[in-house]
């Protein structure tokens, strides 16, 4: 019999917005009994990792707490628990949420009712997939995306299917070794990239060694 996971309730402080969430209690969570996730490839091990709220998707989500976004089609990809989705939302953003996990839709529907919101799109995509009509998008974002190398040049593909002819994207990466390799792939496409180190991380526990990543292409 599969244990229900256990569940946990907070408010994070985004700038002076409170956003309140339901994530699972810890990264030892696990439930599949219908064996959905284990279908989509999703092993134990890694079927908790979108329910909890990593370092890197606080900077993605401070970051986007006063970025342009002013006639953008955004799109988040790899989203998790959605920290940053709810802060565009809650900017009344054009944003469109997606991930390949089965359950991040339950909990991301659940967020948006806690912090009174409207609903925020959401499809569950595989980066591989070239079918997708997810359509093209102005601004791109995502965090902590880049787990191993085979990752880079599905993300990077899937990155270019859709984005705009005019397009920014912003990874926020937290120094898993592959910075280099993914603007390798997204010079290809036609992106040129800069990496920054943010520099007022105080809302983490830890210093932040990673990343914000930001490509940008022209027609």
């Amino acid at each position: 019999m599969t244990t229900p996971v256990r569940v946990r309730y907070q408010t994070i402080e985004i700038g002076h917005k409170d956003i309140h969430f339901c994530t699972l209690r810890d990264n030892q969570q696990f439930s599949d009994p219908k064996g959905e996730a284990e279908k989509l490839g999703i092993c134990d091990t890694s079927w908790p990792l979108f329910g909890v709220v990593w370092p890197s998707s606080l900077v993605l989500a401070n970051h986007m707490l006063d970025y342009n976004i002013t006639d953008k089609r955004i799109l988040e990809v790899g989203c998790g628990i959605g920290l940053s989705s709810i802060v565009l939302n809650q900017r009344h953003a054009n944003i469109t949420a997606t991930d390949y996990h089965p359950k991040v839709e339950y909990f991301l529907d659940r967020n948006t009712l806690l912090n009174n919101n409207k609903t925020i799109n959401f499809e569950r995509v595989d980066w591989k997939d070239e079918q997708s009509k997810l359509g093209h998008f102005d601004l791109i974002i995502g965090s902590d995306l880049l787990y191993e190398d085979q990752h880079v040049p599905l993300l990077a593909r899937f990155i270019d299917r859709h984005a705009s002819p005019d397009c920014k994207v912003i990874l926020v990466d937290p120094g898993r070794g592959r910075r280099n390799k993914i603007s390798n792939k997204m010079l290809k496409f036609g992106f040129n990239s800069r990496h920054i180190q943010p520099l007022h991380t105080d809302y983490l526990e830890q210093p932040f060694k990673g990343h914000i990543m930001k490509f940008s292409r022209t027609q």
